[in-house]
């Protein structure tokens, strides 16, 4: 049984709006003392990643430049929900988006929170099988990606020597792993 208790928000407002989240500040009471005290959150949209699966159980991956870390990284596909469009829907979107290759079905790996110390937003993680590829149409003038596709088997090495170092990529791809060996285990049994 928890002793810790939620403290409450008296008030919050904009330090900072920006093109993808706003830095604010908030008064909060703590439920101990009733004494406030000043704290800073990050608000953004919610974000989404995708594993998606080729028939040959490749996962579809991209190689992108960050600029936050200045290097090209390997992720999987992600990015925001748009307002009012639904998490996996905008799973799809991203991935097509982002590499080319349509998911029809993802589902859910479950929901995680970036950062609870600063973020108020959640991560939706799924994974689907590859329909079908369109080539994309529409590219970003600031976001450029290769398309690689990793056997599943390399996932494990590729995440323990720091490969795939994007912290919330790694979360949904230790998920996709435990739920792959689980649906595996069940299928052999």
């Amino acid at each position: 049984m928890t002793r810790i208790k939620n403290w409450t928000r008296k008030e919050s407002q904009v330090l900072q709006k920006t093109r993808i989240f706003d830095f604010c500040e908030a008064t909060d009471v703590s439920p101990y003392t009733e004494k406030e005290h000043r704290f800073v959150f990050i608000d953004s949209l919610n974000w989404v990643n995708l594993v998606p699966i080729t028939e040959h159980n490749e996962v579809v991956m991209i190689r992108q430049y960050r600029h936050g870390s200045q290097r090209v990284t390997l992720e999987i596909p992600g990015g925001m929900v748009d307002a009012g469009e639904e998490p996996r829907k905008a799973a799809a979107r991203e991935c097509h988006e982002e590499t080319g290759y349509v998911v029809k079905k993802p589902y859910s790996l479950g929901e995680l929170n970036p950062n609870p110390a600063l973020f108020n937003n959640s991560l939706h993680t799924f994974y689907g099988h590859v329909t079908e590829y369109r080539p994309i149409t529409n590219h970003s003038e600031t976001e450029k990606t290769e398309v690689e596709l990793v056997p599943i088997d390399r996932l494990r090495p590729l995440l323990l020597d720091a490969t795939i170092e994007h912290a919330l990529v790694c979360a949904t791809l230790w998920r996709f792993l435990d739920r792959w060996q689980q649906e595996k285990l069940s299928v052999e049994r």
